[in-house]
């Protein structure tokens, strides 16, 4: 059940934006215990971002998963999302934050998990 929502200031085309869900989908396995299976992203492009007060290519991803992970497990992840973001929009990592979310109560076709 993980969910990452990628925003960002750079215009993607759809084939990087496709490119960065295949990415991101074989990368949620370095949760322990998380597939693809049910996993969902998005990416959102062009939005208006600034940070490190101007605008450079910027990015701010949402990781929400259901149940919990470990900090190390967190932070892989990271790097794994910061170099993708890096490869396809160039963002710089230092332009990227990525924030988790551990979620108790998930619902999915008319149940909860």
């Amino acid at each position: 059940m993980p969910f990452i929502n990628v925003k960002t200031s750079v215009k993607a085309s759809e084939e990087i934006k496709t490119s960065i869900e295949n990415k991101l989908t074989e990368s949620i396995s370095l949760l322990p215990g998380k597939t693809s299976n049910y996993f969902m992203c998005a990416v959102e492009d062009n939005i208006s971002f600034m940070f490190h007060g101007d605008k450079e290519n910027t990015a701010f991803v949402e990781v929400k998963i259901f149940g919990k992970s470990t900090r190390e497990a967190y932070e892989t992840l990271t790097s794994r999302i910061c170099d993708i973001l890096e490869e396809e929009l160039a963002v710089s990592p230092d332009y990227c934050y990525v924030k988790f979310e551990e979620v108790e109560n998930w619902g999915f076709n008319r149940f909860m998990f």
